[in-house]
């Protein structure tokens, strides 16, 4: 089994021991074995045949057994057990809104509900109300939830969840009544898909912020309202979530909120070796019985009005909210500053985008008008090449002719912003580029992608790739896996070898800027750029307005840890000028 099938139990199994009521820690220990191996750049085979496995953080003895059995033999007899001991219906029922592991070993243990349609029928004859802890209301909300449960069930790409999510926040913080506000969870940390949205608020009076809130325009839902709290669904599915604190309480509600998992729970742990309890009410002394809640308010909170100034209470320099994965953030956090991150203003242009020549939707005089707009110094054009004919791609001929355009219009003096003429080549199935090298040469850069036989296997597809990279005239590698979020997986290839060919050749690796793609996943970026690899952060646009994908691809690129010198298009046009004449020397 790869890694990604191996990682893709470890998470299975750490349902199912949820669902069974399991120690919490045994779960979670699952969940980040997961993590760690879909980050993973080495193969896994050479690891364990090095006996390296039990080296790698966050890999226990237990799993390393566990992995190992998967790996060489595609079965585990563990999970073959446990999977068995769960009825596959409780594992559906995780996609009803409301429902979580423990209202659903109570549905069973209680009535017998082993299925949505055994809920559905129970909910219906009203037998669901009657349980303690869930009530008529609870079952109305079911029954709506069961209803709904595709729509709602899914998850929405940061792109389109931001863009609910910005006039939310804008009118919180409009509000009279409102001292405080921010968007918090997966949205803030910049996760490629979110699931809900979360806002964090300080308010001196609670119920017109609630009532304002519930009432917006696109919602379609109330599927909770309190005094301090409130949850809407709006038309897309997507859920948002408020919760209103006092001002001293607002730090800590926010980093609680933002999260990752991982991330608060070695938060909490540093908090508790220095003697304190940390939590979403405050940071006080640990001693004395009771929930965090109680002991906040027993005790004097720790005063703080910053995130700066939380994460100082602790010892640490402040984390960015995007690297707030537990994933040795904390640890450098502890040694000094982090690093600083690449922002969107560093950016000075993107080489990957398309015209109306192959499958895009404005012209070159329009695409380079809109990247003078944002003050780029440069765009690239990269339309496709002859062997993507479903996307009109240029041959031979249309090539040399927009190539010939393209310096026209740099002589022309139309425009300030300074135009590259690329390609984005296919990668044909044996490795070898759509064009030939005397066509390749008259380009200021090649972008080379797989677009067809997707389906290849891993062996295929990596020397697939790496023949591409090996010829001399490749400047680029673009959207590594194919993969398009909440569609398509990517197909498979061995990241490591491919990082490995990129630096061996002096290919740039793309970030794809496409909110559907962010490929390469940002997981795998720190380790490659600590290692050399420079990145070019590309919107991929085939339309004027794509070009501001980039501000998605600046944060996947924050996510992967990549600096200003880390990223190719940080580079002013001059620099930019100088490494493709190198590359052709």
């Amino acid at each position: 089994m790869t890694k990604n099938e191996i990682a893709d139990v470890l998470n299975q199994i750490a349902v199912l021991l949820d669902l069974k009521g399991e120690n919490p820690f045994k779960i979670r220990a699952y969940q980040t074995g997961a993590r760690v191996l879909e980050s993973l750049e080495e193969d896994l085979g050479k690891i364990i045949a090095e006996d390296r496995l039990s080296s790698i953080k966050g890999i226990g003895e237990a799993l390393v057994k566990k992995i190992t059995e998967l790996h060489e033999t595609g079965k585990l007899e563990f999970y073959d057990e446990l999977s068995s001991s769960v009825a596959p219906g409780l594992v559906e029922m995780l996609e009803i809104p409301g429902l979580g592991a423990k209202k659903i070993k109570a549905l069973h243990s209680k009535l017998g509900i082993d299925s949505i349609a055994a809920l559905t029928k129970a909910c219906e004859d009203g037998l669901v109300a009657e349980l303690d802890g869930f009530g008529e209301k609870t079952q109305a909300k079911l029954l709506t939830g069961i209803k709904n449960r595709e729509a709602y069930g899914k998850r929405h790409l940061w792109w389109e969840a931001f863009a609910v999510a910005g006039p939310i926040l804008e009118g919180l913080r409009a509000l009279p009544e409102v001292h405080r506000a921010e968007h918090a969870g997966s949205l803030r940390r910049k996760m490629e898909t979110v699931g809900d949205l979360d806002f964090i608020v300080a308010a001196s009076e609670v119920a017109p912020v609630v009532e304002w809130f519930v009432t917006r325009h696109g919602v379609t839902e109330i599927t909770a309202r309190g005094e301090t709290k409130a949850s809407v669904r709006y038309e897309s599915g997507l859920q948002a979530d408020l919760r209103i604190v006092p001002d001293e309480q607002f730090v800590f509600a926010l980093h609680h909120f933002t999260g990752s998992k991982d991330h608060n729970v070695q938060m909490r742990q540093r908090a508790l070796s220095r003697g304190l309890s940390m939590s979403e009410w405050g940071l006080v002394p640990a001693e004395g019985e009771g929930t965090a809640k109680a002991k906040a308010e027993r005790h004097a909170s720790v005063h703080v009005a910053t995130e700066e100034e939380l994460f100082a209470a602790l010892g640490l320099h402040f984390i960015p909210p995007e690297l707030r994965e537990g994933l040795g953030e904390i640890e450098v956090a502890e040694k000094g500053p982090m690093p600083h991150l690449v922002e969107l203003a560093d950016l000075h242009g993107a080489f990957h985008n398309h015209t109306t020549a192959s499958d895009g939707r404005n012209t070159l005089s329009e695409m380079v008008g809109a990247a003078e707009s944002l003050g780029w110094q440069y765009l690239g054009i990269a339309d496709h090449s002859k062997g993507s004919y479903q996307a009109n791609g240029l041959s031979e001929e249309r090539l040399l002719k927009q190539v010939a355009d393209i310096q026209a219009l740099n002589t022309s003096g139309r425009f300030r912003t300074h135009v590259f003429a690329g390609t984005e080549c296919d990668i044909l199935t044996d490795g070898r580029l759509d064009f030939d090298d005397a066509t390749l040469a008259q380009l200021d850069y090649v972008v080379v992608s797989v677009h067809n036989a997707l389906a290849q296997d891993e062996e295929t597809m990596t020397a697939r790739i790496i023949r591409a990279l090996e010829n001399p005239y490749t400047t680029m590698l673009g959207h590594m896996t194919g993969r398009l979020l909440l569609r398509r997986e990517g197909y498979q290839l061995n990241t490591g070898k491919i990082i490995d060919a990129a630096l061996a050749n002096n290919v740039i690796i793309e970030l794809n800027a496409n909110p559907w793609r962010l490929d390469m996943d940002w997981r795998h970026w720190r380790r490659a750029a600590e290692r050399g690899l420079l990145c070019a952060i590309n919107p991929d646009a085939h339309e004027t307005s794509g070009l501001r994908y980039v501000v998605a691809g600046v944060n996947i690129a924050r996510k992967g840890w990549l600096k200003k010198e880390n990223v190719f298009n940080t580079l002013s046009l001059a620099e930019v000028k100088a490494a493709f004449a190198r590359k052709h020397a």
